[in-house]
């Protein structure tokens, strides 16, 4: 494949690699979707469960009894979001080398697709994760989220090269809504096969287990249109280090933390992302468990919510992408803030077993999910410096969707200590307060100014 040059890049090539680039999100949202948000976290907690208290678990009989991980006493319930926690702890040391490595790389495709692969490989074998088998599941979830990470890092550091400064809040919003997109069909698909698994055959288990499979290939496929479709490109200003590939990615990644401390502006951004980001990512992971066991409703009623929030998050992310283009991102991603503090003070609420408030709860959150995100992406894109694109990605990628790690973290351990949902899901109110005073002290246009890039016409 030819290498593209820096700066000559015309209109319609930029538009052909945008184009292209937006499948990755189409491709990693079948995962994010169906095994992240709505299927593989009730599963492995049942999984769990089983491993903990026997076969007769219900919502009527629930498990009361704790898992032995290592010396520790884990609650079943709160399995899942520990294994998030962990993932992303991983991915803090883990991805800045990942993204060190892809700024010096002239190939960002092929790190992109590799990560891709490798990860829904992982989650194909989530197939093979039955009975109290729950080591299985949770070292695949930990693999297969390090392998989106990763991906990840790659992905956003190309938005920068194939999009301009005016470009990136629209190009960004459309990779978003064309994932959930893609995300929701999928996920119509194996709503019929899990509420219809009689009429196929099969138990409601292996319908699961399937629905999961479905994703890893669909994953996997979708990958090949931007490993094919985005060019190679020789690294700009790359920053030297001596030694050995090994030798210069933890060198960068040291000097990465010491160089973010001369972006106070950028470093100001990043706080506050890791505190809303761990916030909304908590809410996604916990959003079947809790459906599910604070709530009371089936798999199949979850599958349904979800897939309205996805279709809702289509039109979301369009809608900020456009009110971005006339207010700016940075006071977009403030009033999708506000909403979020509305939705987990709601969701508080929820009466058990009751569909409407918990559907209308749904469109809530599907108006805001992906315009706060893609959002989030294309402003902090505006604030890193050239030559270190990947890292500084690998950064924020760190606290990026399904890798939360403080706020699964303090729902796992308020839910453990409490032994409900309810007050878990309250408290990720503090995480979109701060992170709404962190973002209102951001000076968007002097942290432009700082990084070396020009402002676009309206931050």
């Amino acid at each position: 494949m030819t290498v593209a040059q820096p700066g000559h890049t015309s209109e319609e090539e930029r538009q052909r690699e945008q184009r292209a680039w937006y499948f990755y999100d189409w491709a990693n949202s079948a995962y994010v979707t169906v095994v992240g948000t709505v299927l593989f976290a009730p599963y492995l907690t049942a999984v769990a469960e089983r491993a903990a208290c026997g076969p007769g678990v219900s919502d009527e009989n629930p498990c009361h009894t704790d898992l032995h991980v290592i010396g520790l006493d884990v609650s079943a319930g709160s399995l899942v979001f520990y294994v998030v926690t962990v993932a992303t702890i991983l991915s803090a040391v883990l991805l800045p080398i990942v993204g060190a490595i892809a700024d010096r790389s002239r190939s960002k495709r092929r790190l992109l697709a590799g990560f891709a692969w490798a990860g829904s490989l992982a989650a194909a074998a989530m197939f093979f994760v039955t009975g109290s088998d729950w080591q299985l599941g949770a070292v695949l979830l930990l693999i297969a989220n390090m392998c989106l990470g990763a991906s990840l890092v790659v992905y956003d550091s190309i938005l920068i090269e194939i999009a301009t400064p005016d470009e990136r809040d629209s190009v960004s919003s459309r990779g978003w809504a064309l994932g959930y997109l893609g995300g929701a069909l999928l996920l119509s698909v194996n709503l019929v096969v899990v509420t219809l698994h009689d009429t196929f055959g099969l138990s409601e288990g292996l319908a699961v287990r399937l629905s999961m499979l479905s994703a890893a290939v669909w994953w996997a496929a979708f990958t090949w249109i931007p490993y094919r479709g985005i060019r190679d490109r020789t690294p700009v200003d790359p920053v030297p280090e001596s030694g050995g590939l090994g030798r210069q990615s933890f060198g960068q990644l040291l000097d990465t933390l010491r160089h973010l401390r001369g972006y106070p502006v950028t470093l100001t951004f990043l706080l506050a992302y890791l505190f809303y980001n761990d916030g909304i990512q908590t809410v996604i992971v916990a959003a079947s468990t809790y459906g599910d066991k604070q709530l009371g409703f089936s798999t199949s009623v979850l599958i349904a919510t979800i897939l309205l929030v996805q279709f809702v998050a289509f039109f979301g992310a369009l809608l900020f992408g456009r009110l971005a283009g006339r207010y700016g991102s940075r006071l977009m991603i403030l009033a999708g803030l506000v909403i979020w503090m509305a939705v987990v003070t709601i969701g508080f609420f929820l009466p058990r077993k009751e569909i409407v408030p918990f559907l209308a709860l749904a469109v809530l959150i599907g108006v805001v999910l992906g315009g706060t995100q893609a959002l989030s992406r294309s402003f902090y894109s505006q604030l890193i410096p050239k030559g270190r694109e990947a890292e500084y990605f690998s950064l924020y990628q760190a606290c990026e969707r399904g890798t939360s790690w403080l706020g699964t973290l303090v729902f796992g351990l308020v839910h453990q200590w409490t032994g409900s949902y309810r007050p878990a899901i309250l408290t990720l109110i503090v995480f979109f307060a701060v992170g709404i005073v962190l973002l209102s002290r951001v000076d968007a246009r002097r942290g432009i100014a700082e990084a070396g890039n020009v402002a676009p016409a309206v931050v």
